[in-house]
């Protein structure tokens, strides 16, 4: 299990706990259940890098962005 913690920038900050093998769309569905935002209008992002709905959490490079 992953602790996510994701920030939407108006003062609400979310703990997301999920699989490694979960992908970025399974992330944000996590995301939305918690937030009641819509799963298509959520943008993971890290600086200026923008996430694929269908990357793995344990891909290379956003393992090792992200942690």
């Amino acid at each position: 299990m992953i602790e996510v913690i994701c920030n939407d920038r108006l003062g609400k900050k979310v703990r997301v706990k999920c699989n490694s093998d979960d992908t970025i769309g399974d992330l944000k569905k996590l995301i939305a259940a918690q937030t009641g935002t819509k799963a298509e209008k959520i943008v993971l992002k890290k600086w200026c890098k923008y996430y694929k709905t269908f990357i793995s959490i344990m891909d290379d490079t956003f393992f090792l962005f992200f942690f």
